[in-house]
């Protein structure tokens, strides 16, 4: 079968790649000490409307300080601190002085509510903590319990906790000699049974990112380029589809701290600092193109990526039309992300289909016998390790990290297919986490909340189709003794989970039932829950109550 001249170049692609990550290498070097001095770096947009300029040179000088404040107060080597920050200039600085520092960086949602705070920072034994005023009441909490210090970063930070200003010291600091398995980044990912894993990278993993980034933006960087995502910079999303790779290559990130996301000024915003390049999950565009928005003829945009759901024929017309771009859809997790996808200007976008492996991935999707699937089997999709932007494991959980590894592979714990051409088309999660509005979300945790309230006796969740988000949290609960389901108290265990996880965590549906499905063991069954809720409610399940 002849080539066509796309399929040519992605063969030519994979043929000529090969992996060039230094033996010594240090993130927070390499994204500002190795930059252009006087190159824009940040477009800061704060709340109310004012903008801030920062070059590299600012970058690095900051960064220096805040690592000789760190060091000062006994920050050192393999130290973990945790980032509970929003998109602002001290989020990116405190990432680079930890990586210079040879600490890990730890980042975590402003979202989080103190137990989803308590669990993740006592799970790592995190030092300190940097957060701002918006975060500091669940963080000061659960820091004083756990005997954290804690870093502020407004000025009118009080004691006990530590004012950010008060730590830059000199402006000299000598990087550590890190290298590509040294660790420097732990970003916890929700699994399906017991609380949030760790998982650590290397300081390999940003460059692990680079052809996949680079491709995903279409020959990314083509001249000046300034880049912003919604996305928050505590996942791995925002730090390596967007803030870190940027960095990396020495072009601009525009940075807009924001509760909530709002189609007219995510328009504005990409208008007005003229934005080139984008990573705009799935709910972003959904959310876009509900808002009604005619074709933004002014905009600068040449490249967007969007990963985490298919987006369908319809959402790419829609984009090409309003957006003036095609979307390249990405694939990939916190173990290891931006493993496929695709790439517009070297070859066709299939709307179905997330794309091929990026060059220096072997990708593949394996049968029951881990043998690969025969084209058009529905597998499980899996990295071949090693590969650098693979993580070194989960914090200490060996056995978990040995059951994500098997056998050569990284199990991605997602089901698609593969093609005779290799491009890959994603089918389903073959485990019970929930993905919703670009967060993966899981259950157990939820679970956990709800059965910690007085009025519940047990409780399952799972996931259920949603327009704008994918999926939504839905929960099925089963009341203690003397409780009577009522829509007051639906109100109060959404209340309980929001203000104790994450805002985007808590049950947006629920139904109060009589008994839930178990195994012998006494298991639940979200299986059969996702089963009922395909097919239809049967009749004589709830509990009197509403959904």
């Amino acid at each position: 079968m002849a080539m066509t001249d796309a399929t040519a170049t992605y063969e030519r692609l994979r043929r000529d790649f090969s992996w060039r990550v230094p033996a010594v290498c240090n993130v927070g070097v390499a994204c500002a000490d190795a930059q252009p001095a006087d190159a824009l770096a940040l477009i800061e947009v704060r709340p109310g409307g004012a903008v801030r300029d920062y070059t590299f040179a600012d970058l690095t000088t900051l960064s220096n300080r805040f690592a000789n404040g760190l060091a000062g107060i006994g920050v050192g080597h393999g130290d973990r601190v945790g980032v509970v920050l929003p998109q602002r200039l001290e989020t990116g600085i405190a990432h680079l002085a930890v990586y210079k520092l040879g600490a890990v960086a730890v980042p975590l949602s402003g979202l989080f509510g103190p137990e989803a705070l308590r669990v993740r920072l006592g799970d790592c034994q995190a030092r300190v903590v940097v957060t701002d005023a918006a975060a500091l009441e669940p963080v000061a909490a659960v820091a004083a319990d756990l005997g954290i210090d804690v870093v502020v970063v407004e000025d009118t930070a009080t004691a006990p906790h530590r004012r950010f200003a008060d730590l830059l010291g000199a402006e000299r600091f000598a990087a550590a000699s890190t290298g590509a398995d040294t660790p420097a980044l732990l970003i916890y990912t929700s699994g399906t049974t017991g609380p949030p894993k760790g998982a650590l990278h290397g300081h390999r993993v940003l460059w692990g990112h680079l052809p996949g980034f680079e491709l995903a933006l279409d020959g990314f960087p083509r001249g000046d380029e300034r880049v912003w995502t919604p996305a928050d910079w505590a996942w791995i999303g925002g730090l390596m589809d967007a803030l870190l790779p940027t960095w990396y290559h020495g072009r601009t990130v525009v940075g807009a701290a924001r509760r909530g996301f709002d189609p007219q000024e995510a328009v504005d915003l990409l208008a007005s600092h003229r934005v080139t390049a984008s990573f705009l999950p799935p709910t972003a565009l959904k959310l876009l193109r509900q808002a009604g928005l005619p074709p933004q003829r002014g905009l600068t945009l040449r490249s967007v990526m969007s990963g985490g759901e298919p987006l369908g024929a319809p959402m790419l017309a829609w984009a090409r039309e309003t957006l003036g771009v095609t979307v390249n859809e990405i694939y990939g997790q916190t173990e290891a992300n931006l493993l496929v996808g695709n790439s517009a200007s070297v070859w066709d976008v299939r709307p179905g289909s997330m794309g091929r492996p990026y060059p220096g991935h072997d990708v593949a999707v394996l049968s029951a016998d881990d043998t690969p699937a025969a084209p058009g089997e529905v597998g499980e999709i899996a990295l071949r390790l090693p590969d650098p932007v693979a993580f070194l494991g989960y914090w200490g959980r060996a056995d978990a990290t040995a059951d994500k590894t098997r056998d050569g592979w990284l199990r991605t714990g997602d089901l698609g297919s593969v093609n005779d051409d290799g491009w890959i088309r994603f089918s389903a999660r073959a485990d019970d986490v929930i993905t919703s509005a670009g967060y993966r979300i899981g259950p157990a945790e939820i679970e956990s909340c709800l059965v910690g309230h007085p009025a519940v006796a047990m409780a399952a969740v799972i996931g259920v189709p949603d327009e704008i988000r994918g999926q939504a949290v839905k929960a099925f609960v089963r009341l203690a003794d003397g409780q009577v389901p009522s829509a007051a108290l639906e109100d109060a265990l959404r209340a309980h989970v929001r203000s104790r996880l994450a805002a985007y965590e808590y049950p947006r549906q629920i139904e109060f039932v009589d008994e839930l499905p178990l195994t012998t063991t006494g298991k639940i069954r979200r299986v059969a829950l996702r089963q009922r809720e395909e097919r239809g409610q049967p009749e004589g399940v709830r509990q009197g109550g509403t959904t």
